[in-house]
């Protein structure tokens, strides 16, 4: 079983307030998961009873609109902790939950960390500082939604996976998303999105092959994205 003390993704979480005793508690009660690709992790309206620190890997938050559709809500990455606010609420979780690369992940249980919610202020303080976090970018992205238009999103989506997932070698995004995923971030459908991108390929803005998407003129998405085009 691994060290919850030695553990680096620890630190970018509302975890690193934990002092060492609290650490060794955690580790103690924690389950460690390999998760495969494509995994359903937890589902919308589960109870999930406790928290997954991502230890490694990818994975997406999504809701499912009226529609049938599932609307990605977030991205989370490696060091983020999912399920803070339903476990603060004691409620359902309001979002599911699904592995886009394959996942390391350790689950831990609510009565525990809600034992270290009650004695250990500077956690409690963390723990709300980043839902009230993740309710700002739940606000910024309801008024992207409603505000810009299908075009200005997908440009400030791809800007969005340049700066928190980078390139690999050859320059493409290093998080390869399906068009149907890229979709489901931008809220519109499969047909469209797909369009869009031979549009932008079009206007030199963006290169495809497969999967693989290249963003060639990041200047021109950055103006697009704020509606100046």
């Amino acid at each position: 079983m691994g060290k919850c003390e030695q553990c680096i993704v620890r630190e970018f979480s509302s975890l690193k307030a934990l002092n060492k005793d609290e650490l060794v508690k955690m580790a103690n009660c924690k389950t460690s998961y390999s998760i495969k690709k494509g995994t359903l992790i937890f589902e919308e309206g589960e109870n999930v009873n406790g928290i997954y620190c991502i230890k490694d890997g990818v994975c997406k938050l999504t809701k499912l609109s009226q529609n049938g559709k599932d609307q990605i809500i977030k991205l989370a990455i490696k060091g983020e902790l999912l399920g803070q606010r339903s476990m603060i609420s004691d409620e359902p979780v309001n979002l599911s939950a699904v592995a886009l690369e394959d996942m390391e992940v350790c689950f831990i249980p609510r009565t525990e960390i809600m034992g270290f919610f009650e004695k250990n202020n500077q956690f409690s303080l963390n723990v709300m500082k980043t839902i009230c976090s993740d309710l700002k970018d739940a606000d910024d992205h309801s008024v992207s939604m409603a505000q810009k238009t299908v075009k200005e999103r997908l440009a400030e989506n791809l800007l969005y996976l340049d700066s928190i997932f980078g390139e690999n070698e050859d320059k493409s995004l290093r998080i390869q998303l399906s068009r149907e995923e890229l979709a489901g971030m931008i809220g519109t459908a499969t047909e469209s999105c797909i369009r869009l991108l031979s549009d932008f390929k079009k206007l030199d803005l963006i290169e495809l092959d497969g999967k693989r998407i290249i963003l060639k003129n990041k200047i021109k998405l950055k103006k697009l994205s704020e509606g100046n085009y």
